[in-house]
């Protein structure tokens, strides 16, 4: 198993940035690809960004692509969402997941582990 815990979220104003960390404990030797999704109120969640457990393949969707970038420090288990020039429509809760080998992507149904979720909350 493997347990997901987000931190970072919070309030912040249009333009301004955020950085979510996502620490992750037991078996991560089994972690294959994270993910970051997240979910609006009244939306269904969407994939946000990836990065390979080992190795430097990363992915992004349109709409972040440009001002969201994700990292991952191995020795400390956790991935990183540095979260630039945030709009209002980012606002959501951020979800972290780990997949197993040998899934990725874009699907939530290839991640087997999610966090609880953290709220970021854009103002205009």
């Amino acid at each position: 198993q493997v347990q997901l815990e987000e931190f970072g979220g919070g309030l912040v104003q249009a333009g301004g940035s955020l950085r979510l960390s996502c620490a992750a404990s037991g078996r991560t030797r089994s972690i294959y690809n994270m993910g970051w999704f997240r979910q609006a109120p009244g939306k269904e969640r969407e994939f946000v960004t990836g990065i390979r457990w080992s190795g430097s393949s990363t992915s992004y969707a349109d709409s972040v692509k440009g001002r969201f970038t994700i990292s991952r420090d191995n020795a400390k288990n956790t991935v990183y969402l540095q979260m630039n020039s945030l709009k209002p429509e980012d606002t959501a809760v951020y979800y972290c997941a780990a997949s197993r080998p040998y899934y990725s992507g874009s699907y939530s149904s290839n991640y087997d582990y999610w966090g609880q979720g953290t709220q970021v909350t854009v103002s205009s």
